[in-house]
C-alpha cells in the first residue's frame, strides 16, 4: 500500500505517529508488508527526518512495527501489538474502520472476558452504579430506530458496558474498561442494526441490567453472553440462527 491514500498531515511527530497508526488499524499496511521508508515519509508529508524517526519509533514500541537494520521496517503480526498501551488505546478513539481481524480479536477477549465482568458486577454494583446503568440503558431505549440519533445511541451503549466495568470495583477490571473503551465503542458501531435486531438487542441489554439489579451473578454471566452473541451476528462473524429471539 501506498501513502497517497492517507489524509494530510498537520503538526508534529506525534501527530504523525497518530495518523499512521490508525491507517495500521483499519488494514491499510497488513502484518508482514514492507513500511514506507522514512525517507519516502518525510517527502509525502512535508516533514523533517527527525520527526519520522520519532513516530516510527513510537509505533515500534507499540509493537506495530519491527525495524531492522539492513531489511528496513516491517508490519508485525497483530498478535505483537500492544492492544492495552494506552496510546494504543487513544489512537483507536473515534476509529470506527478497524481492520476485520483486529475486530474478530477484541470480540473473541470480549467473550472471554465481560461474561466474568458482569457477574463480578452482579455481586459488587453498588446502587450509584445501577443507576448509572438504569440511565445508559434508558438513553439506549430513547435514541433507538432514530437514525438522526445514531451517535447518541452508540454512546450510551458504550457508557452500559463501561459501567458494568466500573461496577465491579476491581481495580485492574476498571482500568480495563477505560482501555478497552475505544475498541467496544468501534464494534459498537460497526454492528448495524434494523429495527428487528435492534429490539433483540435492546432486550438482551435489559437482561444484564436485570440481574445485576438483582445481584444474580448466573443470570448476569449469562445474560452478558447472550448480548455478544447478539453482537457476534451483526458483526458477521457467525451467521444468524438466533432470529427466533432465544
Amino acid at each position: 500500500m501506498t501513502l497517497d491514500a492517507l489524509p494530510a498531515h498537520q503538526g508534529g511527530a506525534e501527530n504523525l505517529a497518530r495518523l499512521l497508526a490508525r491507517a495500521l488499524l483499519t488494514g491499510h499496511w497488513q502484518p508482514g508488508d514492507v513500511f514506507p521508508k522514512e525517507l519516502d515519509i518525510g517527502q509525502h508529508f512535508s516533514v523533517s527526518r527527525n520527526q519520522v524517526r520519532n513516530a516510527l519509533a513510537s509505533l515500534s514500541a507499540a509493537g506495530l512495527l519491527e525495524r531492522t537494520a539492513g531489511r528496513g521496517t516491517q508490519v508485525r503480526a497483530m498478535s505483537e501489538w500492544h492492544l492495552l498501551d494506552p496510546l494504543m488505546s487513544e489512537w483507536m478513539t473515534g476509529l470506527m474502520n478497524l481492520d476485520p481481524q483486529l475486530v474478530r480479536a477484541i470480540y473473541a477477549f470480549r467473550f472471554s472476558a465481560e461474561p466474568l465482568v458482569a457477574g463480578l458486577a452482579a455481586q459488587a454494583a453498588s446502587a450509584d452504579d445501577i443507576a448509572r446503568l438504569e440511565t445508559a440503558f434508558e438513553g439506549m431505549q430513547r435514541t433507538a430506530g432514530q437514525p438522526e440519533a445514531r451517535h447518541q445511541h452508540i454512546e450510551h451503549d458504550v457508557a452500559f458496558h463501561d459501567v458494568i466495568y466500573q461496577a465491579t470495583h476491581n481495580l485492574v477490571w476498571r482500568q480495563m474498561g477505560h482501555l478497552l473503551r475505544p475498541s467496544i465503542m468501534a464494534l459498537v458501531h460497526r454492528s448495524q442494526h434494523d429495527i428487528k435486531t435492534l429490539d433483540d438487542s435492546l432486550a438482551r441489554h435489559g437482561h444484564v441490567l436485570k440481574a445485576i439489579q438483582a445481584g444474580d451473578v448466573a443470570a448476569a454471566e449469562a445474560a452478558a453472553r447472550e448480548v455478544l452473541r447478539r453482537t457476534a451476528i451483526d458483526l458477521g462473524i457467525v451467521p444468524d440462527t438466533l432470529s427466533d429471539g432465544r
